[in-house]
């Protein structure tokens, strides 16, 4: 169903009074000409009703000659905002910024961080944004769990379709995302519900099985047949399978980069609100594929960057697969169980 701009603006004064928006607070609204309409309008409105002083900033897209794809994740690390300093200024000057553009990965995206400028994320469209409205309950949900990622030594996880993989912890900082920022310097995504880690450098050692029914993103392809990746070192050595397995391949050798076969981000979904049959319900390019990244259960994990946490790695392609059913256990702790997460294992 299409969401009227009454719900919108109720969601958006919803997440606002999450973020604390106090009245005389700067909010700027960072924007593109993709950016959908209702969802720019409705933020608007909100902001200002909040007693926000609201400034829109709207830039241009690049990466045409370099991305295979209309998708925002297709290419990262470059952005409109790059060499663009009057709007990073803009932005590090203000209390809070909207993203409805995306400028994840980026550098500048860590520089207004750092300034103690929050930056809230929010791309999807406003059917998704309205349903997976985040609450305090996701937040203390994901907090909890979060603090044994922290103390975790070793990741491993298993799946009957073949997944064996070890990861080892302790080098990263963890991150949670629960579709707020309600602290100076925080990013987060609305909507999401999952938190991460990454793997130490040259810690990700086993096979990874790509089950039929898994998800690809940014390709937000459902997998047909079967894809094997064999990890040593931190890398992907091998992605083994049939023409599922081939477009991989030839997708992350465009971008003729060793670093983007090295693995990121691992860890777990946790909004119930959000699900893994709905992309296949929507228009690719209306998503970003949130629901497939969030779904409570699934085990998430990336390839390329991990600049986001601290490290050095910067290429441009940048891969996120949620796996179903699988068993994560962090030490001898059982998390997920056969895609179930385990909600007594963080008390």
């Amino acid at each position: 169903m299409a969401v009227s701009d009454s719900q919108m603006i109720k969601a958006w004064d919803e997440v606002l009074k999450l973020s604390k928006v106090a009245r005389g607070q700067t909010v700027s609204i960072l924007c593109g000409p993709h950016t959908h309409p209702q969802t720019l309008q409705t933020a608007t409105i909100a902001a200002q009703a909040a007693g926000a002083i609201v400034t829109r900033i709207e830039l241009q897209p690049i990466n045409a000659e370099k991305a295979t794809s209309r998708d925002l994740m297709n290419y990262l690390g470059a952005t409109p905002l790059t060499n663009n300093p009057a709007a990073l200024a803009a932005m590090k000057n203000s209390d809070l910024v909207l993203d409805l553009m995306l400028l994840l990965f980026s550098p500048e995206q860590m520089e207004i961080l750092e300034s103690g400028t929050k930056i809230l994320l929010a791309v999807e469209p406003p059917e998704v944004l309205v349903r997976a409205l985040p609450t305090e309950a996701d937040r203390k949900r994901v907090l909890d769990a979060s603090k044994l990622l922290k103390k975790a030594k070793r990741m491993h996880v298993t799946s009957p379709a073949g997944t064996d993989v070890m990861f080892q912890l302790g080098e990263f900082p963890v991150i949670s995302e629960y579709g707020f920022c309600e602290e100076p310097g925080r990013w987060d995504h609305w909507p999401s519900g999952f938190l991460f880690t990454f793997a130490n450098e040259g810690g990700s050692d086993g096979t990874i099985v790509i089950d039929r029914g898994d998800i690809l993103l940014p390709q937000k392809n459902y997998v047909s047949d079967k894809i094997t990746m064999n990890l040593s070192g931190g890398f992907v050595r091998s992605i083994e399978g049939d023409v599922d397995a081939a477009l991989l391949r030839e997708f992350m050798e465009a971008y003729k980069d060793p670093e983007a076969y090295a693995i990121a981000h691992i860890g777990w979904g946790m909004q119930p609100r959000c699900y893994w049959h709905t992309l296949s319900l929507m228009d690719r390019e209306a998503t970003t594929g949130q629901d497939a990244r969030s779904f409570e259960g699934n085990f998430l994990f990336s390839l390329g960057p991990n600049n986001e946490a601290g490290g050095s790695r910067t290429t441009p392609c940048h891969l996120d697969i949620p796996l179903r059913n699988c068993t994560v256990t962090l030490d001898d702790i059982v998390v997920v169980r056969d895609g179930k997460v385990i909600d007594g294992a963080f008390q």
